[in-house]
């Protein structure tokens, strides 16, 4: 895992400054995120990694993939990592570049899980509080999980605020225990 890190900061690092240079880094995002999702397929990983298939053929399938997502120099980008035999990385040069636009952006991810469907006035509060105290802009995503009782978990990063009822109720049963 750190080797193919190591391996695909270049190319994100490449592709970012590609990007940044002529201000697209949304289509750039979302150019990667479609031609990672592409990779991770188990047909398409096989044909990856089978050297039965022509690099052309490689090129072509996945500006295929890539659909109307990608642009010229997006198109050279595949290209190059294609012929550096490199296409495996895709996920993880994705996952460094959205890290990198994240941080140019002055701006962070943000899951939230809840109980029940939270309305916009919800939203706002949890997005407006995240921001006072991340200092940068939020990009606030919600999913619903009845498991949970009640309450909310807040997921950014490699941070965890939970105050779920399900956790309270866990801790409570073991300080009980």
């Amino acid at each position: 895992m750190a080797e193919a890190i190591s391996v695909a900061r270049p190319y994100a690092i490449a592709a970012f400054d590609a990007a940044s240079k002529q201000g697209d880094l949304k289509v750039w995002s979302d150019m990667l995120l479609s031609a990672a999702d592409a990779v991770i397929h188990p047909e398409v990983r096989a044909l990856i990694t089978s050297p039965r298939v022509a690099r052309s053929q490689l090129e072509d399938l996945m500006l295929a993939l890539c659909g109307d997502k990608i642009s010229a120099p997006g198109r050279n980008f595949i290209k190059l990592v294609v012929e550096s035999q490199r296409l495996i990385l895709l996920p993880e040069i994705a996952a460094m570049f959205e890290t990198m636009r994240a941080e140019a952006e002055k701006s962070v991810d943000v899951m939230v899980t809840s109980a029940f469907d939270l309305n916009e006035a919800q939203k706002q509060k949890i997005t407006a509080a995240m921001k006072k105290r991340m200092g940068r802009e939020i990009r606030l995503s919600c999913k619903t999980d009845r498991e949970l009782l009640g309450g909310i978990i807040i997921r950014t990063g490699d941070k965890v605020i939970d105050g779920s009822a399900r956790t309270h109720l866990s801790e409570l049963a073991n300080a009980l225990a």
